[in-house]
């Protein structure tokens, strides 16, 4: 039986009531008041979050570009001093290769034996030389010091260089394997740069298998996209033959999330001391100057493959014939040679000398230019160096041409960033070489120029 309120807990009640029926006047009268209120201090809130996000990503593009710009000084630096020992190492080299090919000149003439050993063997000395020579143009490309100049070439020599090259870099541990079905096609592109590409690529797969060792795939092969191919679509590329160049690893991988930063400037997997990040951006940007493409397949534990497509050169019906090798001519007219190295001058005069042209050399440029002002019809050429204290043999080369104007000049140089072959040529300057120049070279570029004069 249900107990009878007591006067108390009937007012309580009541009180309740009437205050439950203020609040709901008050929710009811400023309820789109306060609804309103709500939705700015979300809208508030919202926009806090998004500057918020926008600070980090800006504080975090800044570290990027702080970061990027230390490399950029870097590479520059890098770049300054690979200028410094191109020039150098390039006048070393022309000495080498200079009194090697005298040396095989004696040797050739004094062997009784054909063919001779000793002619063998610094055969072997002067194919050292050639690869360092390449190997300086490669650090000059590298380092934005020297354009690539794109020519017609045959691919298997490029090939087998390269792999020559990359085993020697490579520890026994990685196993190298070819399958090279189209060796024979030819390609509008720049040497050293193929031979780049295959490196750093290699350098790469020996970073994901370093610890393990492994297997690195090398594979070309000629495909033709046709001009509704779905594959020519999707890797933008124009319907014609191209080179697919395929080079995989068995290391460790890559997650998927890393594959769309690879080819990005600086971005690298690899400790500070190892890498500046440069090496995969570098071969992106010379398939793209090839008008090629470059995909990458990747998956954690299962290795790597990147697919190179570059164009080949339509040959239009034509036969490619082997390059007879070139008489080597020489001549009887009077050379001026000068160079700051003695020992670069007194090794171009004798290689001249031996091609039966008649030579003075000198290694003081003001001391040649008085040799030449005192007598300036004994001449009828002049080989100058273009880096040279007091004198460069640009300015040498336009003091000898106010004197006599016909007079003609070839201009050498390890490197330089003062002049090149546009500029040398607007000076009146009749040839630029790039030393080391071999003895066949030289004497091609000599006959040349004098019968152009």
């Amino acid at each position: 039986m249900k107990k009878p309120s007591e006067p108390g807990d009937a007012r309580e009640e009541l009180r309740q009531s009437i205050i439950g029926l203020g609040e709901r006047s008050i929710r009811k009268s400023y309820y789109p008041e306060l609804q309103q209120r709500i939705a700015e201090l979300e809208q508030r809130n919202r926009e806090l979050q998004q500057e918020i996000a926008e600070r980090i990503a800006a504080q975090n593009s800044a570290r990027k570009l702080s970061r990027q710009l230390q490399q950029s000084q870097k590479m520059e630096a890098i770049g300054t001093l690979a200028g410094g020992i191109a020039h150098d190492f390039n006048n070393i080299l022309t000495v080498i290769i200079g009194y090697t090919e005298l040396a095989k000149l004696h040797s050739d003439s004094l062997c009784k034996h054909s063919p001779c050993p000793a002619g063998k063997e610094l055969d072997q000395v002067l194919r050292a030389a050639d690869r360092a020579k390449e190997l300086v143009r490669q650090i000059l490309t590298f380092s934005r010091r020297q354009d690539g100049e794109k020519v017609p070439l045959k691919l298997l020599p490029i090939l087998q260089e390269s792999l020559e090259l990359l085993r020697a870099s490579l520890p026994q541990s990685i196993e190298i394997k070819t399958k090279i079905t189209c060796g024979n096609i030819r390609l509008l592109a720049n040497a050293v740069q193929l031979q780049q590409i295959l490196m750093n690529l290699g350098t790469n797969a020996h970073h994901a298998m370093r610890e393990t060792g492994g297997i690195l795939a090398v594979e070309a092969e000629c495909i033709e996209l046709e001009e509704f191919d779905e594959k020519s679509k999707h890797l933008l590329l124009a319907p014609g033959r191209y080179l697919l160049l395929k080079v995989c690893d068995n290391g460790c991988g890559m997650e998927r999330a890393l594959l769309d930063k690879i080819f990005d400037p600086y971005f690298t997997t690899k400790p500070p001391d190892q890498g500046t990040g440069m090496g995969l951006a570098v071969v992106h940007g010379i398939v793209k100057s090839h008008g090629g493409h470059i995909s990458v397949y990747s998956e954690p534990g299962k290795g790597t493959s990147f697919l190179i497509y570059l164009p080949m050169l339509e040959e239009k019906g034509e036969t490619v014939s082997e390059e007879l090798p070139e008489e080597l001519r020489g001549g009887d007219e009077r050379i001026l040679v000068v160079d700051d190295e003695p020992q670069v001058a007194e090794m171009q005069a004798r290689l001249l000398a031996s091609l039966g042209y008649r030579v003075i050399h000198d290694s003081q440029p003001l001391h040649a230019m008085e040799r030449f002002r005192d007598a300036p019809q004994d001449f009828d050429l002049i080989i100058t160096d273009m880096t040279m204290p007091k004198m460069n043999g640009a300015n040498l080369a336009q003091e000898v041409m106010r004197i006599r104007p016909d007079m003609p000049v070839i201009l050498c140089t390890g490197f330089s960033e003062l002049v090149n072959e546009d500029k040398a040529r607007s000076l009146g300057i009749k040839a630029f070489a790039m030393k080391p120049l071999a003895r066949k070279s030289i004497a091609a570029l000599i006959r040349r120029v004098l019968e152009e004069g």
